[in-house]
């Protein structure tokens, strides 16, 4: 008895150190962003209207540890509302702060709200954008990273330098005309530039990355744009893969990368050619865009002693049509399962090969008319945003008078198209399997607020339960942003640990816009503020909500 005491005591003891040491290492970052109109950039040369944050576009990088504490105040200085939501920052136990119309009201012209979360378990590149009014296609994305505590080794030698990459291509109207064309059903207007850094390709305003011969960068790339995945490359540069969205991959050397709509990566390139300057190219994928086209953008690689310009044609890619090498290369990007992280499961030990799937989602993106609008729906229902945020009702009355829970079909589509508020419940601490259908002719991308999923398999024409039978369930990589090609499925796994109201939505700004969004409810009836938090103090009510 005394051993197991003395043991009892001994466990006591390193937890309660384990967590002094955490408390100890977490830092608060406060942050105040002005933001605001700005017609003066012109990032595609043409008069329209650009968001910036304290002046900036893209906005200023939020570099952050994993455990951080960030206080972003945010100051909206534009004449419409509204929210900043945090791209695959998992906010775990506080979906309170998420920054989405079912998380948060809007912060109104001439307000100003502070969100305060905690940068939890993760280490690796994000990005962060508006979620509202089609306000991503007019700017206010910037950068995040959160590095590893000393204590936590990364699996590849300290580079000498990073860089952000945010690369998005770009509409020459004003958002704001956009999003009226799209109310008005008008889907034929596209984007026609593609930006790096907020920098467009022609030569005097090219982004240029400095470098030394010899030394090794990470490069950590977002796609921030609003329809078109990419194909990224650096001119006779290969690239060691090495992260996804908080997650590190087993290491492949690229020539080119495919990058979705919301996904980030980070990649090592070392320095090892003569000196010089060399492309960096981003094409768009399921387009013909030739070399001169402004939907392929363009930037540099210079070191820093190079007397020599760029020259000769760009760096091919694959083709855009090319779904094959895509899927192939989709299907390569892998756990690291030898790599330590900041999580309660570390990478080495832990897999889905045995997991007991709780519940299957199966949820198909289309285009539809709804009421002689044209609408993106899923499963046939196209979400409307009411006027109180999902997570305040669900709060204060349970939802009632908001949504209704369940109401619409998570694993078929309903008999004809119509508009609804989507709120389905997720079983907390549940396995779910999330079947992801495309029925279009473009790449659309899912992303799921809250989780990371375990991405375990991809296909094309009809899912059925046999197709699991070609699932990886060994080393599927865990991220937040997963693809899904045209005629498609894709299959993920996620673990609802964390309960709260979660936003499942595509990535493609237009079907987001137009409806392809729906809510996961993940209920824990345990009242126990260190399972879920409570409301923060300065909480913004909306709707039929009031204090």
């Amino acid at each position: 008895m005394a051993l197991v005491r003395d043991r009892s005591r001994l466990v006591f003891t390193i937890t309660l150190l384990t967590l002094l040491l955490v408390l100890v290492n977490a830092d608060d970052i406060f942050l105040e962003w002005q933001v605001n109109i700005d017609t003066t950039i012109k990032p595609a040369l043409v008069d329209q209207p650009v968001i910036t944050i304290n002046g900036m576009f893209p906005g200023p990088l939020i570099n952050a540890t994993t455990n951080d504490i960030i206080h972003v105040n945010v100051f909206n200085n534009m004449d419409e509302p509204l929210l900043i939501t945090w791209n695959g920052i998992q906010q775990r136990q506080n979906s309170w702060q998420d920054g989405v119309s079912g998380t948060n009201c809007p912060i109104q012209p001439g307000l100003n709200w502070t969100y305060v979360f905690m940068l939890k378990d993760q280490i690796g590149t994000f990005s962060y954008f508006p979620s509202i009014n089609f306000q991503k296609a007019g700017g206010a994305f910037g950068p995040i990273r959160v590095n590893n505590r000393v204590v936590i080794p990364t699996p590849f030698l300290k580079p000498y330098g990073q860089f952000d990459l945010l690369i998005g291509d770009w509409y020459e109207e004003s958002f704001k005309d956009v999003r009226s064309s799209l109310n008005k059903s008008d889907l034929d207007i596209h984007t026609k530039s593609m930006l790096m850094n907020g920098r467009s390709r022609f030569p005097q305003t090219n982004q240029t990355f400095v470098v030394e011969e010899g030394e090794t960068y990470l490069i950590r790339i977002s796609n921030v744009g609003t329809e078109r995945s990419i194909n990224f490359r650096i001119q006779n540069h290969p690239m060691l893969l090495v992260e996804t969205e908080g997650s590190y991959t087993s290491q492949i050397m690229l020539d080119s990368l495919d990058v979705h709509v919301g996904q980030s990566y980070s990649v090592l390139v070392t320095a090892n050619q003569p000196e010089a300057d060399y492309y960096m190219v981003a094409s768009p994928k399921m387009v013909n865009a030739p070399e001169s086209s402004n939907l392929v953008g363009v930037g540099v690689l210079h070191y820093d002693d190079s007397t020599t310009p760029v020259q000769g044609p760009l760096p091919a890619g694959p083709d855009p049509f090319d779904l094959n090498f895509s899927i192939n290369q989709a299907k390569s990007i892998r756990w690291n399962l030898t790599a330590g992280a900041a999580r309660p499961n570390p990478q080495g030990t832990f897999n889905v090969s045995n997991v007991t799937l709780s519940q299957t989602f199966i949820l198909q993106g289309s285009l539809a008319e709804i009421n002689r609008s044209a609408r993106h729906t899923i499963n046939n229902v196209s979400y409307s945003i009411p006027n109180t945020a999902l997570k305040l009702a669900d709060y204060s009355n349970n939802g009632t008078g908001t949504y209704q829970l369940d109401a619409y079909p998570s694993n078929s589509s309903n008999p004809i198209a119509i508009d609804g508020t989507f709120v389905v419940s997720g079983t907390h601490n549940g396995w779910l399997e999330i079947v992801f259908k495309n029925t279009m002719q473009v790449i659309d991308t899912w992303h799921l607020d809250g989780f990371g999923f375990y991405v375990v398999g991809f296909g094309d024409g009809e899912w059925t339960p046999e197709r699991r039978s070609t699932y990886n369930l060994y080393d599927p990589v865990v991220r937040s942003t997963v693809q899904v090609y045209p005629d498609g499925w894709t299959a993920v796994y996620a673990y609802l640990d964390n309960p709260g109201m979660w936003n499942l939505r595509s990535q493609v700004l237009k079907h987001w816009y137009l409806g392809q969004e729906l809510y996961i409810r993940v209920y824990d009836p345990d009242p126990n503020p260190a399972k879920e938090r409570l409301p923060p103090s300065n909480l913004l009510y909306c709707g039929f909500i009031f204090y």
